[in-house]
């Protein structure tokens, strides 16, 4: 992998990660139409370290009052009825399916799932998934015809059922194309959690997954054609644009729709099988040999 090759994953990294449109998706997509090697499911697990530490930082304040409130919970029986106690330990009930999965489809994210028509059915289906939620989501908030306006959950709400859900809506994001963000945050939709408090659980319980994942990891880069030197740039490159990016989701979802990003998605879903149906990329495009 070349300096430049890691500057434009990065970049490519830091900018999609926390948007609703696969940023594993989008690292496979830029190597096959720039012509090159397919980074892998480590580059890609390596590099999202620098878009959580970005979040780490981003939600400082948050991330500390959870962590001293749940440390507490372990010993001050007391404790245990603070939200930010409950939010604690919902965060680790919730990183259990992806962690179970990971580790046991771990074969598969490596080689199958990087098949271009996988990655472009789950950019479509997803997107029409985020796109019904958010209707849903936009009418409690409107009331529509005849309706009252009804009131969307906060994180004070969520129980041991919603967090396994969430956590269930992350681990589908072990495809290419799911999306992290756009997973959970549609489970959290579609379990009447607003758009604030479903996108900030969102990044909160990809935490533990991201780091575990990116930590174990490590050991494959190296391997093949990607080298530390342009993998540890990408990373400081991908944490960098990330805080930028989570900031300014952070406030469009606050007034905006996650429509635009539903349209993109299905637009690039239907591009890729176009170009594969016209033989101009394939399926395996980029994919390492042996």
């Amino acid at each position: 992998m070349s300096w430049f090759e890691a500057f434009i994953l990065g970049l490519v990294q830091g900018l999609t990660e926390f948007l609703p449109i696969s940023s594993s998706a989008h690292l496979r997509l830029t190597a096959v139409f720039a012509g090159w090697e397919d980074p892998g499911a480590a580059f890609t697990a390596v590099t999202q370290i620098g878009t959580e530490t970005a979040v780490l930082i981003y939600f400082r304040k948050d991330i500390a009052r959870i962590v001293s409130a749940w440390f507490r919970s372990l010993y001050d029986r007391r404790a245990r009825s603070e939200h930010d106690a409950k939010l604690g330990w919902l965060v680790i009930v919730g990183s259990i399916p992806i962690g179970v999965l990971g580790l046991s489809l771990k074969d598969h994210i490596e080689g199958p799932f990087r098949d271009l028509r996988l990655i472009a059915t789950t950019l479509i289906v997803l997107g029409v998934v985020l796109g019904v939620a958010d209707r849903l989501a936009a009418r409690d908030a409107s009331g529509g015809r005849h309706r009252a306006v009804r009131e969307r959950k906060g994180l004070e709400k969520l129980t041991v059922r919603d967090g396994l859900l969430y956590g269930m809506a992350q681990a589908m994001a072990l495809v290419p194309g799911v999306s992290r963000s756009g997973a959970t945050i549609s489970g959290g939709l579609f379990m009447g959690y607003s758009r604030e408090a479903a996108a900030r659980y969102s990044f909160l319980l990809a935490i533990p997954a991201v780091l575990a994942s990116g930590l174990f990891e490590l050991t494959e880069i190296g391997e093949g054609h990607v080298s530390w030197a342009p993998t540890l740039f990408a990373t400081v490159l991908a944490f960098l644009v990330a805080y930028a990016v989570i900031a300014w989701f952070m406030k469009f979802i606050s007034t905006k729709s996650f429509m635009p990003f539903v349209v993109y998605r299905i637009l690039l879903g239907l591009l890729i099988f176009g170009l594969i149906a016209a033989g101009v990329i394939s399926p395996h495009a980029g994919e390492a040999v042996g």
